[in-house]
C-alpha cells in the first residue's frame, strides 16, 4: 500500500512582506485537519511547512528523504491570506508541485487559488485538484489510487486530465458533522518558530481554532469556494476539549477563531462560555462577526466572561448606499449600535472597511472617515476592493481585468478595474486613513489624559505620540488625494 503522504501548503510568510513586517503567523489549520483524517485511516502522514521557508525548493530534502508516495499541498481555508490567490504564493505552488512530480509523487491540490484555477494547476503538473471541502475527497481519492483503480469519475469534488482532456465531477456536499473529524494534527507542526514571532511582535503568544465551517450571508464580493454557503459547526464540547490540549501543550496565552462568522446557532456562545468557566480556561480571543450579530447584549455579556477582547466587524463603509450595492445586509446604524454595546462590555470593536467598490464616490469615502473618527476602532484594516472568482462582483468587472487578475501579495492594494478614481488614489487613500485613524485615537487618548492625568497609561502616551508623527502626513496626503482624484 502506498500510505506515505507529505502535506505542504503554498502560504510563505517571507514572500508577503506587510505580513512578515506584522510577525503575527498562524499555523495551516485546515492542513493539519486533513493530515489528521488521514492518519486516523492508517496513512504515515508528515508535514513540511512553508511559513517560514525561504523558497519553494526548501521542500527539496523533505521529498528526498521521506519518499513519500503522495504529495498533497493543501492550503489553509480558514485563512483569508490564502483565499485572496496571492501571484508570490501561486508561483511557489506551482514550482514545488513540478519538485514533487519529478521524485515521482502523486501530487494532489487543494486551495482557494486551485479551486478557481484547477486547469491551469493540471497544466503545471498536479495529479488531482480537489475542488471545495477536501478532507473526504482526499481520502477517497487516496484509497482509490491505492485500489489500483484508473476511473475517478464516481468520487465527487474532483478536477484531473482524462483523455488529455481537463475532467471536473460533481460538486461534493459539505460535511454535517463536524464533529466527526478528528482533533487538528498539532504535532506535526513546529510551533517555536511560530511562538518566536509572536513574542517578539505583539508580547504574547496566539494560535489559531476553527468551530465552524462556512458562512450564509451573501454579500456579493465574498468569494467561498471551500466551505460555500452552508454554515455547520463543531460542539462547543470538541471546541473546548482542543483548547485544553493546546494549552496544557502549548501555553498559548491568546487564540484567534478563526471562523467567517462565530458563534452563529443558537445558544452556543452561551454554551462555550458556560465550558470555559467550568473548565477554568483562562485566555484572551478574538473572533470575526457581523454587526447585526453583535446587537443583543446577553450575547455580548456570554463572549465577555468567555474572554473574548476584539471582534472584528465587516463594518466596510460608512455609506448606506455602498453596503447597499454590495449585498452586505447591514446598516451603518448597525454599526454604530454594535461599537457602542461592544465598548460597553469591555470588548474592543475593530473594523474591515473597503474602499474602492464600484460607485463609491468621495462623498461615500468622507461618510466612512467620518464613521471610523466617530467609532475609533480598537484595530482596522483597510482593503480595496479586490474581485474572487465566483462572486457576483467578479461577474460584474471580469471583463476589465485583462493586464490583471489577482495581487502578488497583501500589500499591494491595486484597483484592477475601471472606477470612479484612478488606481493610484486608492492606494494613497488607504495610507491617510490609517493617519486620520492614528491622530484621532492620539487627539482621544490626549483629550483623556488632560481631564484624568493620573490614569494615563503607557498605551495611551503610545498613541498620542503616534498621532505627533501622522499629522505632518496628513496634509501632505489630503493634498495628493485631490489631485489624484482630478486625473
Amino acid at each position: 500500500m502506498n500510505n506515505k503522504i507529505l502535506f505542504s501548503h503554498s502560504y510563505f510568510l517571507r514572500f508577503d512582506p506587510k505580513q512578515w513586517a506584522t510577525g503575527q503567523p498562524y499555523a495551516p489549520l485546515g492542513t493539519l485537519f486533513a493530515a489528521a483524517l488521514m492518519r486516523e485511516n492508517g496513512y504515515t502522514v508528515s508535514l513540511f511547512d512553508t511559513m517560514f521557508a525561504h523558497t519553494a525548493q526548501d521542500v527539496q530534502p523533505a521529498i528526498d528523504e521521506q519518499s513519500p508516495n503522495f504529495f498533497v499541498l493543501y492550503d489553509d481555508g480558514f485563512n483569508y491570506l490564502t483565499k485572496m490567490c496571492l501571484t508570490n504564493m501561486r508561483e511557489a505552488a506551482f514550482e514545488m508541485m513540478k519538485l514533487a512530480k519529478a521524485k515521482g509523487c502523486t501530487v494532489i491540490v487543494s486551495s482557494s487559488d486551485s479551486t478557481d484555477h484547477f486547469e491551469e494547476y493540471l497544466s503545471e503538473g498536479a495529479d488531482f485538484v480537489i475542488i471545495g471541502e477536501a478532507e473526504m475527497t482526499l481520502l477517497e481519492l487516496v484509497q482509490a489510487i491505492n485500489n489500483n483503480t484508473t476511473n475517478f469519475q464516481h468520487i465527487a469534488g474532483l478536477a484531473f486530465f482524462h483523455d488529455n482532456e481537463v475532467t471536473r465531477t460533481p460538486k461534493r456536499i459539505v460535511m454535517k458533522d463536524l464533529d466527526a473529524l478528528p482533533q487538528p494534527a498539532w504535532d506535526l507542526v513546529d510551533l517555536a518558530p511560530y511562538r518566536a514571532m509572536w513574542l517578539k511582535s505583539s508580547g504574547y503568544f496566539s494560535l489559531n481554532i476553527a468551530t465552524t465551517r462556512g458562512c450564509p450571508f451573501k454579500c456579493n464580493w465574498c468569494a467561498k469556494p471551500i466551505y460555500g454557503n452552508r454554515y455547520n459547526a463543531r460542539s462547543p464540547e470538541k471546541v473546548v476539549e482542543e483548547l485544553k490540549m493546546l494549552k496544557s501543550t502549548f501555553a498559548f496565552d491568546h487564540i484567534w477563531f478563526s471562523d467567517d462568522i462565530f458563534g452563529l446557532k443558537p445558544g452556543w456562545v452561551h454554551a462555550f462560555a458556560n465550558l470555559i468557566e467550568k473548565e477554568q480556561l483562562t485566555f484572551r480571543f478574538k473572533i470575526q462577526a457581523r454587526a447585526d450579530l453583535l446587537l443583543e447584549e446577553n450575547t455580548i455579556k456570554d463572549l465577555a466572561r468567555a474572554g473574548c477582547h476584539n471582534i472584528w466587524m465587516g463594518a466596510e463603509s460608512g455609506s448606506q448606499k455602498i453596503l447597499d450595492a454590495m449585498d452586505k445586509g447591514t446598516t451603518v446604524e448597525q454599526i454604530y449600535q454594535a461599537t457602542t454595546l461592544l465598548k460597553k462590555n469591555g470588548i474592543n470593536p475593530s473594523f474591515f472597511i473597503q474602499f474602492g467598490y464600484p460607485g463609491e464616490t468621495r462623498e461615500d469615502i468622507a461618510k466612512t472617515i467620518r464613521m471610523i473618527k466617530d467609532l475609533l476602532p480598537y484595530e482596522m484594516g483597510i482593503s480595496i476592493s479586490y474581485p474572487l472568482p465566483g462572486t457576483l462582483f467578479h461577474e460584474r468587472v471580469k471583463a476589465e481585468l485583462t493586464q490583471k487578475a489577482n495581487w502578488t501579495d497583501s500589500d499591494e492594494l491595486l484597483l484592477m478595474f475601471r472606477n470612479t478614481y484612478p488606481p493610484r488614489y486608492y492606494k494613497k487613500l488607504h495610507r491617510y486613513v490609517h493617519h486620520v485613524f492614528r491622530k484621532q485615537q492620539g487627539w482621544v487618548a490626549l483629550r483623556n489624559a488632560v481631564k484624568n492625568p493620573f490614569t494615563v497609561s503607557r498605551t495611551d502616551f503610545k498613541k498620542i505620540a503616534s498621532a505627533c508623527l501622522h499629522m505632518p502626513s496628513l496634509l501632505v496626503e489630503r493634498m495628493q488625494l485631490n489631485r489624484y482624484a482630478h486625473e
